[in-house]
């Protein structure tokens, strides 16, 4: 072997553009302020925190107060789902999903069956898609979510609105 890396899990995690490495690079070593105190490094890092946020709210054409940053991709699955399911309790409590989700999906859906959570979790066939007349037919009116991945990370599965199938 020459000591080059074949890397094939860039869907988890990936390098790091040397632009991005440049941006942050101050905050990995200068500019580590808490930024949620209130010195002056606190409030330099919340500022830059407060800039990007509004950056990539223009970008996909939102409010800046509708953008959260998240650790992992784990916590940002676990905001969202538990976000819906705690917000919409009013209305019901089914959340529907597959069988295949990423384990972060999977796990939270587990530990909302656990606070009275009614999960439905949907099989796959062989090319890793959902049948959607089981899909329809697991509708209901206690129905709050529908959480299916668009596109499988490990079989390469990607859905459509089309009735085409079709993989990496």
């Amino acid at each position: 072997m020459d000591g080059r890396i074949i890397y094939f899990d860039h869907a988890a995690t990936t390098r790091v553009k040397e632009e991005v490495l440049q941006e942050m690079s101050p905050f990995f070593s200068i500019e580590f302020g808490n930024s949620s105190a209130a010195y002056s490094l606190g409030r330099r890092a919340r500022k830059k925190i407060d800039e990007a946020r509004e950056k990539v709210a223009k970008i996909m054409n939102a409010n800046p107060k509708e953008i959260y940053f998240c650790a992992s991709g784990t916590e940002s699955d676990n905001m969202a789902i538990k976000g819906v399911a705690y917000a919409n309790r009013h209305k019901g409590n089914h959340i529907i999903t597959t069988k295949t989700e990423h384990p972060a999906v999977l796990n939270t859906c587990k530990a909302l069956e656990k606070e009275g959570f009614d999960v439905t979790y949907l099989n796959v066939d062989s090319d890793g898609l959902i049948d959607v007349k089981e899909l329809e037919s697991s509708i209901c009116e206690r129905t709050i979510l529908i959480s299916i991945m668009f596109a499988n990370n490990e079989i390469g599965t990607i859905r459509s609105n089309k009735r085409n199938r079709r993989r990496c």
